[in-house]
């Protein structure tokens, strides 16, 4: 009998030290995170290359595993209207957070990078395009990011529409994809002339850029924040620090992006 009753002291004192184990969390000062920490982040596809090593520096430093959904803004939007699940949101620019703002989905934003549009040609320019007006002309192949699902394809209509050649370059569009990547394959496969993309995407061996005047205004900020509905408000609020910090910007800056502030682009407002 005795016996029986020290061996439940045993396994109830084993279950209370499994449980507090397990509950460990990061707060703002980091505080160490337990084993089972995850945080769910909803990224735009074109920021994949950042975001992933991001993720990679962060559980190493904190101890907590970032898992990423990576799609367009618009139908990661969809995602979380939808589940209500998740901690984080990083779209390609600040319109598609506005859009998530309203709907009361994500919290007030920081900011990491600039996402720079470029127009790119195929290697040589053997179509001689140079400046956007030339999406018009009729015969080219143009390759677009879907206006629904993301950023620049958004951000291209609007330009287009100012120019007055919405219509035009339409009839020459070939690809309307869901997220930028794609754009870049159809690049990279010679399947399109032109395209917007962003100067982090740019393929040099496949690819020649054309800037666009800064007045087109078509540069975005890269903004990040935490869910609403995020179960884990302070781990959350410690990632979006991270990504916002100097070590985060760094990662952003190996791969091609210029950070937030840059006075290059001053007049680029959130």
């Amino acid at each position: 009998m005795v016996s029986m009753f020290k061996n439940t002291i045993v396994l109830v004192t084993l279950a209370l030290l499994l449980f507090a184990g397990g509950c460990t969390t990061v707060t703002g000062d980091n505080t160490a995170a337990g084993d089972d920490a995850t945080l769910l982040v909803y990224s735009g596809a074109g920021l994949k290359k950042p975001m992933t090593e991001i993720g990679d520096v962060f559980a190493e430093k904190y101890g907590i595993d970032v898992e990423y959904t990576f799609a367009g803004s618009g139908t990661l939007i969809t995602q979380m209207e939808l589940s209500r699940k998740g901690d984080a949101f990083v779209p390609g620019g600040t319109p598609d957070y506005r859009i998530a703002r309203e709907k009361g989905l994500v919290e007030e934003p920081g900011y990491a990078a600039y996402h720079v549009p470029v127009i790119v040609v195929a290697k040589g320019n053997p179509k001689n395009i140079t400046s956007v007006d030339d999406f018009a002309r009729p015969g080219l192949k143009i390759a677009l990011g879907g206006a629904n699902t993301t950023a620049i394809g958004r951000a291209g209509d609007k330009l287009f529409q100012a120019h007055g050649t919405l219509d035009a370059v339409e009839k020459n569009v070939v690809l309307r994809a869901p997220t930028i990547n794609e754009v870049v394959v159809a690049m990279n496969m010679g399947t399109a002339d032109a395209a917007l993309i962003t100067l982090d995407l740019v393929n040099p061996e496949t690819m020649d850029t054309i800037d666009l005047p800064q007045e087109d205004g078509l540069t975005l900020i890269v903004p990040i924040g935490a869910t609403t509905f995020t179960e884990q408000p302070d781990v959350a609020q410690t990632f979006v620090e991270f990504v916002t910090s100097d070590e985060g910007k760094a990662i952003f800056a190996k791969h091609g992006f210029p950070v937030y502030p840059d006075p290059a682009y001053a007049g680029i407002e959130p």
